[in-house]
């Protein structure tokens, strides 16, 4: 997991559309970078779905929110469109930005470990340099936190 006042590993990866994203895109943006293990499972659909609900709001403090998993972008896709999401998401299937950010971890589940993203959740400022992170997230309650402390980081 990457330290608060750390700049933030620059990233080029495809979006649902197949567009390349940059971080260097956002710059002057604040920036809300959050890694989940799955499209359309049940705690990363919460999770989603709860930042689309108040993705309004996120917009009105001129946030931009990126959503990241190792899925494919086609995937990325029909899972955007499923559920109405307003943000991108990022696949990152070879797990080099998500490994750069200090999210691909070790899980265990039934007695076996793998390897796996973890959600962790990162706020970079408009000069790319890390504000907040948030390493244990509750799907559910997490985008109304976000946005609590994004208000409070910014002074609105």
């Amino acid at each position: 997991m990457l330290d608060i006042k750390r700049k933030a590993p620059a990233f080029h990866l495809k979006d649902e559309t197949g567009t390349v994203r940059r971080l260097s895109d956002y710059s002057g943006s604040w920036v809300i970078i959050y890694f989940y293990p799955k499209d359309d499972t049940p705690g990363c659909t919460k999770e989603a779905c709860t930042i689309a609900e108040i993705y309004d709001e996120f917009a009105s403090l001129g946030v931009t929110v990126l959503g990241v998993s190792k899925d494919s972008s086609e995937s990325h896709a029909q899972f955007k469109e499923k559920y109405h999401l307003p943000f991108t998401l990022l696949s990152d299937e070879s797990t080099k930005m998500i490994q750069a950010y200090g999210a691909w971890q070790e899980h265990s589940m039934y007695g076996k470990k793998f390897m796996g993203t973890a959600r962790i959740t990162y706020v970079v400022d408009p000069k790319g340099k890390i504000v907040a992170v948030y390493p244990k997230v509750s799907p559910a309650s997490h985008a109304l936190q976000l946005l609590k402390d994004l208000k409070t980081i910014q002074g609105t």
